[in-house]
């Protein structure tokens, strides 16, 4: 096992030659490769950088690049606008969709005597490893998993093994994922490298995807104070090292810890990238720690038109609604259309208060009967705009004509706890 690139600190600064740089020196430890698929994440994280690191590897390895395959997981194909604006120049015809449902094949299984054992009891069946085809079955000398290790509500830690094993997973294995993440509970995970929904994955990748010849390439990216963003780190390597110094390093630049918690929150959502509530969520789960008891939680989304990504889980979320984990748990135990989607579900979870804080959507594409039939309060987008206008707002707390706000630019940048939620 190799560690072939760990470069960063909490001051680092990584322009676009050193990133370049350095990951054409690390590629050039690999030694020659002939076939090779690069599987960076959708726009949905855009700010990861992992579209330009692609394009870098396009530049490398010229023809010897033969696929890029989006990590969609549940989420919408790119379209053509999309990779260009993400990926430049990189040709459109290397691109290949990942479809959840029909593209996979299952390689294992995950025990459910190992689930019993991370969950403590709370569930008890096998787990599925399941990649696209392509990733097991292309023949690529080289896999590159490229994207940005970030704190995150399902896997405590984005990245590493559920690039793969999520982003390019089946419906199963992304569904009983999600479901044990939510029911062991997103607090007891969010910000942590190791937990019980990272163990699973890790045993599927040890047992499972040993023989593929997989690469992370992995960024630390944190909002710098003038409201830029820096690459504070980039780390490359074929096992679980790469990871974890990327994680520490996050958790230094990601993780926000306040002294007070947040009585009202105003997060805004970049219309480029956030176009559901599914994804736009983020908004809640990594707030949720820092918000203080009976909060108000305001989300500007103005590029959001639809709750789930999917067609079928889009539907399940307005049917079921986000009403708290144990209105969800009974609906999956009498329904079975959530029973057999247990992402959507965790979803469900994940954006619920559970009734300890309010959240106001003011979405620009949905109605208010659309977000007050799915559980939320509703608010005119424009209006609140009008209130709280994300151009003349700074990261963190403002006042806004006589009321403090904590105002967040991107919540997929980071994690906010208050001390006591720690």
């Amino acid at each position: 096992m190799s560690l072939f690139c760990a470069t960063g600190s909490i001051d680092t600064d990584l322009s676009k030659q050193e990133l370049q740089s350095l990951l054409d020196e690390a590629l050039g430890k690999l030694g020659q490769r002939n076939r090779v698929l690069a599987v960076p994440p959708d726009q949905s994280r855009e700010h990861s950088r992992a579209g330009e690191l692609t394009n870098y590897v396009w530049q490398y390895y010229g023809d010897g690049l033969k696929a890029v395959l989006p990590a969609l997981g549940t989420h919408t194909a790119m379209r053509p606008d999309q990779i260009t604006h993400m990926f430049g120049d990189v040709p459109q015809d290397l691109f290949r969709v990942h479809n959840w449902r029909t593209d996979v094949e299952t390689l294992g299984e995950v025990p459910a005597e190992f689930i019993r054992e991370k969950s403590e009891g709370e569930l008890n069946y096998a787990w599925p490893a399941q990649v696209n085809r392509l990733i097991s079955q292309g023949g690529f000398d080289l896999i590159l998993s490229i994207g940005q290790v970030v704190p995150h509500e399902v896997i405590g830690m984005a990245n590493y093994t559920k690039n793969i094993l999520v982003g390019t997973g089946g419906r199963e294995g992304i569904n009983r994922s999600h479901y044990l993440g939510a029911v062991y509970g997103m607090e007891r995970i969010m910000g942590r490298a190791e937990n019980p929904v990272r163990a699973v994955l890790n045993y599927a990748s040890d047992k499972f995807l040993r023989e593929l010849p997989i690469v992370y390439v992995l960024t630390v990216v944190a909002r710098k104070a003038d409201g830029g963003l820096a690459v504070r780190g980039l780390f490359i390597g074929d096992d679980s090292e790469c990871f974890h110094l990327a994680s520490d390093l996050s958790l230094k630049v990601n993780f926000e810890i306040l002294d007070e918690p947040i009585r009202k929150a105003v997060v805004y959502l970049d219309p480029h990238e956030f176009h559901s509530t599914w994804l736009g969520n983020k908004a809640v789960y990594r707030t949720r720690m820092a918000l203080a008891d009976d909060a108000d939680l305001i989300i500007l989304a103005p590029g959001v038109k639809e709750f789930g990504e999917d067609k079928t889980i889009d539907a399940l979320i307005r049917k079921y609604g986000y009403h708290g984990t144990p209105a969800t748990l009974a609906a999956v135990e009498a329904n079975a259309d959530l029973a057999g989607d247990l992402s959507a579900a965790a979803h469900l979870i994940h954006g619920s208060s559970e009734g300890r804080f309010n959240i106001t959507w003011c979405p620009a594409q949905l109605t208010r009967e659309e977000v007050e039939g799915a559980g939320y309060n509703y608010a005119d987008l424009n209006t609140m705009l009008g209130r709280y206008d994300p151009e003349k707002l700074d990261h963190g707390n403002n006042y806004i004509n006589g009321e403090e706000i904590f105002f967040i630019a991107n919540p997929g940048l980071g994690l906010w706890a208050h001390r006591s939620r720690l």
